[in-house]
């Protein structure tokens, strides 16, 4: 939400101002205003605040109003970030920001040739965004001189933590100089995240735009009670076919073999306007999706979660929970990707008898009911099931009594009389008794 204040009466350089200008910034948000002057302190920070608040220049104003020239282009400024889609992101708001100034930003992530990655680090960097995983690579390779970096920012840092980056995140705090001013922004605040911030900064402040939990206020959120996956699919078709409003949608579902499944579904009926996008997808496609979305030639897109985060588009008109996520905050990051930049959004849910009890904790989280709405006539219910919505089918295990042993002797059989041999010990005088009916006595040795 923008407040009252101009950026003008913040203390920003003429060309930041200037870009802003051009942009078409005016106001600063809410949690802006707040960090601006902390950060400007050179004090620790921990920004928490909604997705869609403007966290991203919340921390890059007072970054790039103290940063100073160096002829070396040396990394003064490190932004890490979950995703590769968020660094490319952050790359492009950065270069807009700074079109009167002369920075160089240079993003970094895995999935690339980190060859290329490192000859465009030597040729100089003022302003380093990456992916934790390929930075820590590139930071024991040496493409990068990590003494002289002045600022860290930790966007998004519970996210980083929930894709386990916990060991590369140590890794590379562990590495950079002790004398920093450490800048972290997050939607959640995850006792590991507590636990980070307690170890690696030094008496932080906290500013708290959005408390977490609390519902975006533009965005009409409604859901529909269905039985199971075709049906989803099928109300999905006729909203997109019915509402002509619906010109740039974000569907989230829970995996990426669902993603996938619906994609299949509903190709046949929207052909080229749609896109799916998930980890398992390469980067190019998932970077050229992206950008079909944004420019207007995708009316939908498909997503998991990992990207939830890392699509940043203003005009996006719906969002639409084809699955509920595991945790209401997940909830709030994909809502929010709607409703922004002063405009309505509107946030759809489709609710299964097992998710009702992940709406239960959405609901209770944001301590408001969402509108439930009467299934449409038009959608047809379907009663064919998937194969993981078919009952399991619980198997009792067979037992086999076995008939009751009789009384029985040893497992073998007894010996003839003729076979049967005792040992009897028997002396020589005996055998030549009985061979020669007279005693035999052994002779002398001469």
């Amino acid at each position: 939400m923008a407040t009252s204040i101009t950026f003008q009466q913040l203390n920003l350089s003429k060309p930041l101002l200037t870009a802003l200008d051009s942009l078409g910034f005016t106001h600063p948000t809410t949690i802006q205003h707040r960090v601006f002057p902390i950060a400007m302190s050179g004090k620790d920070v921990c920004g928490i605040a909604q997705t869609g608040t403007g966290k991203t220049l919340a921390y890059l104003l007072p970054c790039l109003r103290q940063w100073t020239f160096n002829k070396q282009q040396t990394p003064q400024i490190l932004v890490i970030v979950p995703t590769r889609e968020l660094v490319t992101q952050i790359v492009s708001t950065i270069q807009q920001v700074t079109a009167f100034m002369q920075i160089t930003v240079v993003g970094v992530y895995g999935g690339t040739n980190i060859n290329t990655q490192t000859l465009a680090l030597a040729n100089g960097v003022d302003i380093l965004v990456a992916t934790p995983g390929r930075l820590y690579d590139l930071a024991m390779n040496g493409a990068f001189k990590v003494k002289t970096i002045k600022k860290v920012v930790i966007d998004e840092m519970d996210e980083l933590l929930n894709l386990g980056f916990r060991t590369q995140l140590k890794n590379i705090l562990d590495l950079l100089p002790a004398k920093r001013q450490n800048l972290l922004f997050s939607a959640t605040v995850t006792p590991d995240v507590a636990a980070l911030i307690d170890v690696y900064f030094n008496q932080p402040i906290w500013v708290e735009a959005a408390p977490a939990g609390t519902p975006v206020e533009k965005i009409e959120q409604c859901l529909y009670h269905v039985p199971n996956f075709n049906t989803k699919v099928h109300l999905l078709q006729w909203l997109l076919q019915s509402d002509a409003n619906m010109s740039k949608v974000l569907i989230f579902t829970a995996s990426k073999q669902l993603a996938d499944d619906l994609y299949e579904q509903l190709i046949p009926h929207f052909a080229d306007r749609m896109g799916v996008i998930h980890s398992n997808k390469e980067q190019n496609h998932r970077f050229n999706t992206v950008r079909q979305f944004r420019s207007g030639a995708y009316r939908m897109v498909i997503a998991t979660d990992i990207v939830a985060r890392g699509i940043d588009i203003d005009e996006v008109t719906h969002v639409i929970n084809f699955d509920l996520p595991n945790t209401p905050e997940q909830y709030l990051h994909r809502i929010g990707r709607t409703g922004r930049s002063d405009k309505q959004g509107i946030a759809i849910s489709f609710v299964t008898e097992k998710e009702k009890a992940l709406l239960v904790a959405i609901e209770t989280q944001m301590q408001r009911e969402v509108l439930a709405k009467p299934l449409p006539a038009e959608v047809t219910i379907s009663n064919v099931l998937t194969d993981a919505e078919k009952p399991k089918v619980q198997l009792q295990p067979s037992i086999v009594l076995l008939p009751k042993r009789e009384a029985s002797g040893p497992a073998f059989h007894p010996k003839s009389a003729k076979n049967s041999k005792v040992n009897v010990r028997k002396s020589r005088k005996d055998v030549m008794q009985k061979k020669y009916g007279k005693p035999q006595k052994r002779k002398s040795k001469k």
